[in-house]
């Protein structure tokens, strides 16, 4: 198959802070509709990417069941050719559990998958999200593995864990280095990202 000229990222929200802002009158949060997701992070519009959004029900992630992780799992199957990469929204209390989930059942798996959620204000997170999720070089994904994108750090997902309700730097790897750094620029810890065999065969 031909690279394509732009990437192409799906975008799928699932709950979480991140897909939440103030109603104008109660203040309260509240979902806001993800297809007006350019209004919402007018930078998107500057990234060379295509971008689509999938809007799953809503649910807090304490609640999360293996069922969400399967219907991830089969959203991101069903649409692996039609897309470079895969970011995917989710609150941020089981997100190292959802995360760790699809790093297991996505076998085969050469595209990025990336989770990221937020803590109070997420726009750093998915802005990074996306540019990692649609990072090529040569025609092939720079980081093709599942991971968790969280306050300019990248982690790969199954050596994750959430070991803070109140920082903003909520996510830590301690047995494993970070897989990129986000600075002026996105630096890429490459000797530690997972590479597939040359022809993995299909996801």
């Amino acid at each position: 198959m031909e690279p394509r000229a732009k990437s192409s990222v799906l975008l799928i929200y699932t709950g979480g802070t991140i897909g939440m802002k103030p109603d104008p009158e109660t203040g309260v949060l509240a979902p806001f509709d993800f297809s007006t997701i350019y209004d919402e992070f007018p930078y998107l519009g500057k990234l060379d990417v295509e971008l689509e959004v999938i809007n799953l029900t809503p649910i807090d992630s304490s609640n999360v069941t293996p069922e969400l992780w399967c219907e991830l799992a089969r959203l991101i199957r069903d649409n692996y050719d039609a897309y470079d990469g895969f970011v995917v929204l989710h609150g941020t209390d089981t997100m190292s559990y959802s995360a760790s989930a699809l790093s297991f059942m996505l076998v085969n798996l050469a595209r990025p998958v990336i989770f990221s959620g937020s803590q109070i204000d997420g726009r750093e997170n998915l802005i990074t999200a996306v540019e990692i999720a649609a990072a090529r070089e040569g025609g092939r994904a720079v980081v093709p593995e599942v991971c968790i994108c969280f306050q300019n750090k990248l982690f790969r997902a199954n050596r994750t864990t959430k070991h803070s309700a109140e920082q903003l730097n909520a996510f830590r790897s301690d047995n494993y280095p970070i897989l990129a750094e986000v600075g002026v620029s996105i630096h890429y810890n490459r000797p530690f990202i997972r590479r597939p065999a040359p022809d993995p065969g299909p996801l």
